[in-house]
């Protein structure tokens, strides 16, 4: 099956750590090299982040990345490209007649949504859409800081309308898309994923001279990195290492860095916060396996990667119960769910878990067998390729033997 893949704003190439990369950049390079691992052809189609790229280039075997001249290059925030997407649908549409129209166009975001729609009408391609995130969540929780273009909910309810299928990413969203007016028979739920040849328990860890807690994201207000700091003091002799924000060489210039160590020094516990900084994809399973206990605690969180990857590496988990997290996380078994924006109760979770030993060993080996056996790209993959045959008539191209590692487990959820 010949696949396009349209992520306007989060190259599959992208350096991850910025205000504009993260979870959503990963799943599509996975999901990409995942669906050519099963022999289907991909395309992902992206926003230009340099003039002097190739228009084309490849992420891995059977993935190509296009680079599309439509527009002004990368230095734009995601939220004022909405002027461009016409001129990105233009040109794809007038690649896929030059080059091969595709069998179906899955969309990531709202307005790539936009310009998968515009170009497959005009080229008769099916079109699949996956949010990542929705503006009425964000609305909800940044109120007037919210930067999204205007109409933004509009266009969102008019695309899970107007498109084949909509998949959704876990039961929080589905309920949003309900109330925002999207039927509930157009939606499928299918998860993200986890690499696990990366993530897993075995493996190198960074070495700690004291019991860690860890915390893994952009540095960005809602991801709740402040409440943990609020909530350290009530953890005693824990130290908080904070993995996400610019480059080492950076963080003394970022004004939210700069925020957060004021944070620190003001609750009294500077000298147990470490603010480290991106650091490469390669170095996070062992930075994940050297951690007591991942805290994931976001204000909202279309779906939570960073919790999945530490139940991955066989890490036990303390999250916010909102979006995602709630569908990842089985609250008493693999982590500990509390309230978003509530530094009282996450030091009461954390201050449990780190001083029963038998718990966390519970947690870690039921999250990493959660990991395993409901989120792999393998899985995922499969399950969007016969969503894929189902709304363009086109057999998916899969081994015989995947049909039967797709199906839903018991402790799946499936639309």
């Amino acid at each position: 099956m010949r696949i396009a893949m349209i992520s306007e704003h989060a190259s599959p190439l992208a350096t991850l750590g910025g205000v504009d990369a993260g979870g959503q950049n990963t799943h599509v390079a996975e999901l990409a090299a995942a669906l050519a691992g099963d022999g289907h052809q991909v395309r992902v189609y992206t926003r230009r982040d340099d003039p002097g790229l190739p228009e084309v280039a490849p992420l891995t075997d059977g993935v190509d990345v296009v680079h599309v001249p439509a527009g002004p290059p990368v230095t734009l925030p995601k939220d004022d490209l909405l002027p461009h997407m016409g001129a990105f649908a233009e040109w794809m549409a007038a690649d896929w007649r030059g080059n091969g129209r595709p069998d179906v166009a899955h969309a990531h975001f709202w307005m790539s949504g936009l310009a998968a729609v515009t170009a497959g009408r005009a080229c008769g391609v099916p079109v699949v859409q996956t949010y990542h995130a929705l503006g009425a969540v964000k609305k909800r929780h940044q109120g007037a800081a919210d930067s999204s273009p205007p109409g933004r909910i509009g266009y969102e309810r008019a695309l899970g309308r107007a498109v084949d299928r909509v998949v959704v990413q876990c039961t929080d969203e589905m309920n949003e898309l309900i109330r925002l007016g999207v039927p509930r028979h157009r939606m499928t739920l299918i998860p993200s994923g986890v690499n696990q040849a990366r993530f897993r328990p075995d493996g190198p860890a960074f070495a700690k001279d004291r019991t860690r807690v860890l915390t893994v994201g952009r540095l960005v207000e809602r991801k709740g990195v402040e409440d943990l700091i609020r909530a350290l003091p009530a953890v005693p002799g824990a130290e908080l290492v904070v993995v996400g924000g610019p480059p080492p060489s950076e963080m003394d210039g970022d004004p939210y860095v700069r925020r957060l160590r004021r944070a620190a020094e003001s609750n009294r516990v500077a000298d147990r916060v470490r603010l480290v900084g991106a650091v490469s994809p390669e170095d996070m399973p062992a930075w994940y396996r050297s951690a007591d206990v991942v805290a994931a605690t976001p204000w909202y969180e279309p779906f939570g990667l960073t919790a999945l990857e530490a139940m991955a590496c066989g890490v036990p988990v303390v999250a916010t119960a909102v979006g995602g997290l709630l569908d990842t996380v089985v609250d008493g078994v693999t982590g500990d769910l509390v309230p978003a924006r509530d530094p009282a109760a996450i030091s009461s979770a954390l201050r449990r878990l780190l001083t029963d030993d038998v718990r966390r060993t519970e947690y870690s080996a039921a999250a990493a067998d959660r990991a395993v056996q409901c989120y792999s790209w393998e899985r995922v993959a499969a399950r969007l390729a016969m969503m894929y045959a189902g709304v363009t008539g086109v057999a998916a191209a899969t081994a015989a033997g995947r049909s039967a590692a797709a199906a839903p487990t018991a402790a799946e959820v499936v639309a």
